[in-house]
């Protein structure tokens, strides 16, 4: 097994370094696929999550805690839901995208909007109330409120848009079901490390591991410095 790690290192490297097409496809395949799926996701979360944070309504407690369960969704189940979907039997199922990178979209949006939709409301309700109210009393709209609000709590939305991109990119269960792991189609990071692991093939698993993990560490970096940057 040691050999085979070691092996494996070093054809990793020669992969990375030579430019292999199959490394690079995937890899950007699944860049493609996590930044559309997380830009969806915000341009849904983000009104929503700051709708709840401003308003004050029955029920609110109660959506909280769906939204709250959704954001540790597991994504195997999601993958399922959205497998179901868009069956042949399913209700989306004319229109034929299963097992297409529509369809891992589809999925990974809907595992990375509770997480949007969360931290932005996380972030709207944090902010000081006395603000709130310096803005009304200048005669804001409704509209202009939102948008002054949104600005001061970017830094959190920023990162909460983060943490879901993180989740989506190295999330495994639902992009293999609804993707169906084809070669040069919908593979992605996740997927073809798992089969490049069970074929014995260590060099092609470690080299889309390592990027995988130098993503991780970017979006970590991204993240510590807006929370510690200062304004």
């Amino acid at each position: 097994m040691g050999n085979d790690l070691i092996e494996g290192i070093v054809q990793a490297f020669i992969l990375l370094f030579t430019f292999d097409s199959q490394v690079w496809g995937i890899m950007w395949l699944s860049i493609r696929v996590s930044l559309t799926s997380i830009f969806f996701a915000s341009l849904m979360g983000i009104p929503i999550g700051s709708f709840i944070g401003l308003r004050k309504f029955r029920g609110k407690s109660f959506l909280t805690n769906i939204i709250n369960t959704f954001m540790g969704f597991p994504p195997v189940v999601m993958g399922l839901i959205v497998f179901f979907l868009l069956s042949r039997s399913g209700p989306l199922g004319n229109l034929g995208l299963l097992y297409s990178p529509t369809a891992m979209i589809v999925a990974q949006m809907f595992l990375a909007t509770p997480i949007v939709t969360g931290t932005t409301k996380a972030a709207i309700e944090s902010i000081d109330p006395n603000l709130k109210q310096t803005v009304i009393s200048l005669g804001a709209t409704e509209t202009q409120l939102w948008w002054q609000l949104i600005k001061e709590s970017r830094r959190s939305i920023i990162a909460g848009i983060l943490v879901g991109f993180g989740q989506i990119i190295s999330e495994v269960g639902a992009v293999l079901l609804v993707g169906g792991n084809i070669e040069g189609y919908t593979r992605t990071f996740t997927t073809a490390i798992v089969l490049n692991t069970r074929m014995g093939q260590f060099g092609m698993a470690i080299a889309l591991g390592s990027i995988l993990i130098l993503i991780t560490f970017i979006l970590n970096y991204a993240l510590t410095y807006l929370q510690t940057r200062e304004d």
